[in-house]
């Protein structure tokens, strides 16, 4: 049955080891069950920005199979520039058991492999041209693309429910330029709002809008094919051509005379 119950902690009493137990408990199934279904990915927070010689990687949580890592405090990262492509990495450990804990542990590092092992998680990837500065902060959708000197986020594996999602940051860039367009075209109106309502959308959301709003066959695209559609999407809104779907949109009236 459902039941909540906390510990007493009064004086007089004797301090059981139930009463630690649950404090040492609670947290940890309450995380566990929230993010059952979510897939391997970023939970929250661990943000790349840059410093003037090192990559900044904010607080956070990710998951790995079925474990929740936390990033209790910001993780500051050298970097240089080698004008090849460096991903920005987390490497998860093997488990290791010891007398008084269980210890899951990782390292973030910068690796000029583009391959990804199986425990391995990309945070970005970037390109930095020798006596260039690198970028975090983007200027529009496209940019986000931007092959040098610029933190590409594309990649990232984003926790979802089931299947992972692309980046948040992705999808509000989207969502804020569309509905500058003022569009109208129902399914640009309900994505744009729910990429900036929520702190994920799910990849079925993201596939069946692509799909729909192009015309194109249902099926699971990459984060990098998701990335071009949505830019096609931007450039019908901006150059006002005909839209996919656009009888969804306000409906056109026929004058007889």
């Amino acid at each position: 049955m459902f039941a909540n119950q906390y510990p007493h902690f009064q004086k007089g009493r004797i301090l059981k080891r139930e009463m630690l137990e649950n404090l040492r408990d609670y947290p940890r199934d309450f995380l566990d069950l929230y993010f059952k279904d979510y897939s391997n990915g970023i939970i929250t927070g661990v943000n790349v920005l840059i410093a003037e010689t090192s990559l900044i990687i904010t607080q956070g949580i990710v998951k790995y199979n079925d474990h929740l890592y936390i990033l209790h405090s910001d993780y500051e990262l050298p970097y240089h520039a080698t004008g090849h492509e460096t991903m920005v990495k987390i490497k998860f450990a093997e488990e290791v058991n010891e007398l008084d804990f269980t210890s899951f542990t990782t390292q973030i590092v910068l690796d000029d492999s583009v391959e990804m092992a199986k425990n391995e998680l990309e945070l970005g990837r970037f390109k930095l041209k020798p006596g260039a500065q690198l970028r975090s902060q983007h200027v529009d959708f496209h940019d986000l693309a931007t092959e040098y000197n610029t933190v590409n986020f594309i990649h990232c594996q984003y926790a979802g429910v089931l299947k992972s999602t692309c980046h948040p940051i992705i999808l509000q860039f989207f969502a804020r330029e569309l509905l500058k367009n003022r569009p109208s075209n129902a399914y640009d109106i309900a994505f744009a709002l729910q990429c900036l309502n929520h702190d994920r959308v799910q990849r079925d959301v993201i596939d069946f809008y692509v799909s729909n709003r192009l015309g194109l066959e249902d099926q699971a695209y990459t984060n990098v094919q998701i990335h071009k559609y949505l830019s096609r999407i931007l450039v019908e809104a901006k150059g006002g051509s005909r839209q996919a779907g656009q009888t969804l949109g306000r409906p056109k009236r026929m004058i007889v005379d």
